[in-house]
């Protein structure tokens, strides 16, 4: 070796360390217990799938997965939580209402390049249902009883701003028919009140009302989804059952702040999407009304700024504004 090659490889040397060091901090990451932020209350069907996740990451990434519920104003706190943690050791599991928010609070506690995209985690279908005693029998039945009666034919929902409102708003908009809508602290009083014909109709997650299809007490007439809901494979969408172009598709998914290293993002993206792939994780899902999402962040982001889009219009068209 002569000396101009010596010195040259001397000269490079220090240039590699730092990619060097990078890679291994990378398959190092995490190297202390991770949380993961659910801007809900526990028992609800984010929460549930979290939960589902946890031990599998866990067990991917050698580290201890840690669920903490951070709920209020519409999942805007557990969200600002995540976004301005800066630990490097946090995640957060977000609803459709990262998509809403944004209409809704024109004055977020975060921007919304403060959260990246990780990897999506399921849909859960909301399903249009009204009590089984109800006249209204399908889809055109409802919008006919909606033009007779302008404003007297009620939509119960679990919240102002909620996918279930959105769902109606929607409806209301793209059928040209006004209802009235009647909000709820929650999908179980709203429920209650169908049940006792107090209101007329619900576009309700399909985990709360299944068990009142199944024991007579509820009559559903379509999925609010864009392909049927699996739960139901009978049961025709709201666009096949005469609306056609109407689709709300309630997703649930997985980001993480900014600052958390692309290569440690991309070991959490890996590990989400082979949890959800894996057949008991599958059926766990499908058994609390979850079905399971494909792609990875970038199709997240895609998903993410097309609902934004989508959902900002709902909102100023409707007029809709949060609790």
């Amino acid at each position: 070796m002569n000396r101009r090659t010596l010195l040259l490889g001397l000269a490079a040397a220090p240039l590699a360390r730092p990619a060097l060091i990078g890679a291994a901090a990378a398959q190092a990451w995490p190297t202390r217990p991770v949380r993961i932020i659910v801007p809900f209350p526990p028992g609800g069907a984010i929460d549930a799938m979290t939960r589902l996740l946890a031990p599998m990451l866990a067990d991917a990434l050698g580290q201890p997965f840690v669920v903490e519920n951070r709920a209020g104003a519409g999942g805007t706190i557990g969200t600002e939580a995540a976004a301005k943690s800066g630990d490097g050791a946090t995640l957060l599991m977000v609803s459709m209402a990262q998509a809403v928010n944004p209409a809704l609070y024109p004055r977020l506690p975060y921007a919304s390049d403060d959260l990246v995209s990780v990897a999506p985690v399921a849909v859960v279908p909301n399903i249009l249902v009204v009590p089984a005693a109800s006249a209204i029998r399908d889809v055109p039945g409802l919008i006919a009883a909606a033009k007779v009666k302008p404003g007297q034919i009620t939509y119960a929902s679990a919240g102002n701003g909620t996918s279930i409102h959105l769902a109606g708003a929607l409806f209301c908009a793209l059928a040209r028919v006004e209802m009235t809508h009647v909000p709820y602290r929650g999908s179980g009083p709203a429920i209650a009140d169908l049940l006792g014909n107090r209101v007329d109709s619900m576009f309700d997650s399909i985990t709360s009302s299944a068990p009142h299809i199944a024991g007579g007490r509820l009559r559903v007439l379509a999925a609010t989804t864009t392909k049927r809901a699996q739960a139901f494979p009978d049961l025709p969408t709201v666009a096949e059952a005469g609306l056609p172009g109407y689709a709300v598709d309630p997703w649930f998914a997985m980001m993480a702040p900014k600052d958390l290293s692309e290569a440690a993002r991309k070991r959490v993206e890996a590990a989400v999407l082979a949890a959800i792939r894996e057949p008991g994780i599958r059926e766990k899902l499908v058994a609390i009304g979850a079905e399971p999402m494909d792609g990875g962040s970038a199709s997240l982001a895609r998903l993410i700024e097309a609902e934004t889009v989508k959902w900002g219009g709902v909102v100023k068209e409707a007029g809709i504004q949060a609790d």
